[in-house]
């Protein structure tokens, strides 16, 4: 667990709850958050722990880390177990009206013995009126709440000497028991801090209000089931009011109105931060500085949300009165001399400042965000830092980044829905363009399919027309006439050869069709050349398939077709029946010159063709790969050219649905 804490800190993000509104940068008084790609997150070094952030934040991304399994453990022990609670209990459980019913459910949760931590405050008062009253000169900053100790340490490291020598309450009470009552007791200090879980080593762990009724509730531990029990002695005095302003001030007896102005109390975020930078600067003199980073403890951020301030403040001091009735002769002064408690401390320096960035990266920075002008800076605060100087300055740092800037991030949208708009035209023109494209691909479709159509017949006119112009004989005007015919013919070939049906749109009509039939159908218009010789292996179990027979005659012309083109120089021509399972297979193998890698993906491309110019189109296997497709079916294509790696030659492979579901 606490190589768990070193890793992350005590305050972390629970990053999946995290909307990104730098609520929690706005709200730190160090600004220990990092934005890094959006993301809010702890920067530990530079946190001092004072909660605010947990605080504020409203979607519960911003926590602490829990010692709930901890003190658990330590109650399942057999080691005495003692629980100090801090003064402002009062204030978080005013609905127990009996304080020893509070100290019963302690006792029923575990603990054997529970003390004040307001007795630790009257030790610590009067420790400090020591040391004001020995040196009436010297101005101190009080150390007893942890998150003020830990910012001077990190940020005003220069103070040291000004922070008072003395432990805070809650040390000064683990002391104590250890000193008077049980050495090898365990503690565990209870109340409305945070940062009181890193403070000293000396207690053992450390529960949060809130994680004290989250405890209550597990146990089903409530006032109403449980036997009162007391506080063991000696109880806090005039350190029970130390939880509220000026609460310390009260417990060393000083005056801190205005007609004196010994002692300068300030809480909260703002106020803490500018009392400490005043008093850096010399010109608050030999003042005392009673200092929280809350609004008083009763606010803390260890104590349940939403409390009303000045209803809790009023419980503290209801009970302070309560306390000041009683004797307290030997509660104040006779314990420090008689036990001889050391309530010194030291501090260490952990100077956690981060020196500017050079003027000319500063406002490279600002002109990044589009702040070119004094008129720019608008100091919205929108970005969680109350300047855009201070903004930049944080990017620089690497704390912050340019899109965090609200008017930025505004100007920046702007711009990319003017982009968008300008896209969104562009892409209407292009859709427009495409539509008439479309159009004219319609009308190349249609002429395509009737040019192919066409192309056969045209073929067997030429081939008789020249049959008949042999055999004309002497007949001058007959001969006329044909050659005439050869030439139109031929011209018409020439004009609609190149004309393909590459994107057919019509409905594929099946048909129950004999599958070897369709192939000598196929076959029975070609003229295949004396160097080639054509192959039909039937390997089919059932030669019958639902299919359109002209659209797949025109296939299979169209593939034995180029296999031939494909043989100048002769060999065979296969083609190879099978099926398997519901799928009928046809292969059409030729042993040409077969088609480059870098021409073999392309094929299937309409007008893409490796013959010369005037000898294709490219839209031939464009046409059939369209109505293979149509068919639901798949065409596929395997070649080699290298005689090392086997045979050359192309194999085209369709595979058709035996039936139409």
């Amino acid at each position: 667990m606490e190589q768990l804490l070193k890793k992350r800190g005590l305050v972390y993000t629970v990053k999946d709850r995290c909307r990104v509104c730098y609520t929690c940068v706005r709200e730190c008084p160090v600004k220990a958050i990092r934005i890094v790609d959006g993301q809010a997150e702890v920067v530990a070094e530079r946190c001092i722990a004072c909660g605010n952030c947990t605080i504020v934040c409203s979607q519960g991304a911003k926590v602490y880390e829990s010692s709930i399994d901890r003190v658990n453990d330590l109650l399942q022990e057999e080691n005495e177990l003692i629980a100090i609670v801090a003064p402002s209990y009062v204030a978080e459980f005013e609905e127990i009206q009996d304080n020893d019913l509070f100290a019963g459910m302690l006792k029923k949760l575990g603990f054997h013995q529970v003390f004040e931590v307001g007795m630790g405050a009257d030790l610590v008062a009067e420790a400090y009126e020591k040391l004001i009253n020995g040196l009436p000169g010297k101005g101190y900053i009080n150390s007893d709440c942890p998150a003020i100790v830990s910012f001077i340490e990190k940020y005003h490291p220069n103070l040291l000497d000004s922070l008072m020598p003395v432990v805070s309450p809650m040390v000064a009470t683990v002391r104590y028991i250890r000193e008077v009552v049980l050495s090898k007791a365990k503690i565990v200090f209870i109340g409305p801090c945070v940062a009181k879980k890193e403070e000293s080593d000396e207690v053992d762990e450390v529960l949060t209000f809130a994680e004290l009724r989250t405890m209550f509730t597990s146990g089903r531990i409530r006032a109403s089931n449980v036997e009162p029990a007391s506080f063991t002695p000696p109880l806090a005095m005039n350190g029970a009011g130390f939880p509220v302003s000026r609460g310390l001030l009260q417990s060393m007896n000083l005056e801190g109105n205005h007609v004196d102005q010994r002692v300068i109390v300030a809480e909260g975020r703002v106020n803490f931060q500018e009392a400490i930078r005043e008093y850096a600067s010399g010109k608050l003199g030999s003042m005392q500085l009673e200092l929280l980073c809350c609004e008083g403890c009763i606010m803390g951020p260890g104590t349940s949300p939403k409390g009303k301030k000045f209803v809790r403040r009023s419980s503290v001091l209801n009970h302070l009165h309560e306390r000041l009735k009683l004797t307290k002769g030997e509660i104040r002064g006779v314990r420090v001399e008689h036990c001889e408690l050391d309530l010194g401390r030291s501090f260490v320096k952990d100077d956690q400042r981060v020196k500017d960035a050079p003027e000319q990266e500063i406002e490279k920075v600002l002109h990044q965000m589009g702040k070119f002008s004094q008129q720019d800076h608008l100091d919205c605060g929108a970005c969680g830092y109350d300047t855009c100087l201070s903004h930049a300055r944080a990017i620089t740092k690497g704390l912050a980044e340019v899109e965090m800037c609200l008017p930025y991030s505004i100007d920046t949208l702007h711009q990319t829905i003017h982009k968008l708009a300008d896209s969104n035209h562009k892409l209407f023109s292009v859709e427009q363009a495409l539509r008439q494209s479309e159009k004219l691909a319609h009308m190349g479709q249609l002429s395509a399919g009737i040019a192919h159509e066409l192309n056969n017949p045209l073929g067997v006119v030429i081939m008789y027309s020249n049959l008949l112009l042999e055999e004309s004989g002497d007949n001058q005007q007959l001969k006329e006439d044909l050659e005439l015919v050869v030439e139109q013919a031929g011209r018409c070939k020439d004009i609609v050869g190149g004309l393909l049906n590459f994107a057919r749109k019509n409905q594929v009509k099946y048909t129950h069709s004999d599958l070897e039939e369709l192939l000598k159908i196929s076959t029975s218009s070609m003229i295949f050349p004396e160097n080639i010789s054509y192959s039909l292996e039937n390997n089919l179990s059932n030669p019958f398939v639902e299919l359109d027979r002209e659209q797949m005659i025109q296939v299979i012309t169209n593939l034995l077709k180029n296999g031939i083109e494909a043989m100048p120089n002769g060999g065979v021509l296969r083609v190879i029946l099978s099926d398997r399972d519901d799928w009928v297979i046809i292969r059409i193998r030729d042993e040409g010159t077969g088609i480059a890698p870098g021409d073999l993906e392309k094929v299937f491309e309409p007008f893409y063709t490796t013959k010369g110019i005037g000898k294709g189109t490219g839209l031939g296997l464009a046409t059939c790969y369209g109505i293979i497709k149509m068919h639901r079916g798949q065409i596929d294509v395997k070649s080699n050219t290298k005689a090392e790696k086997g045979p050359s030659g192309t194999e085209f492979i369709i595979k058709l649905p035996r039936k139409i579901v």
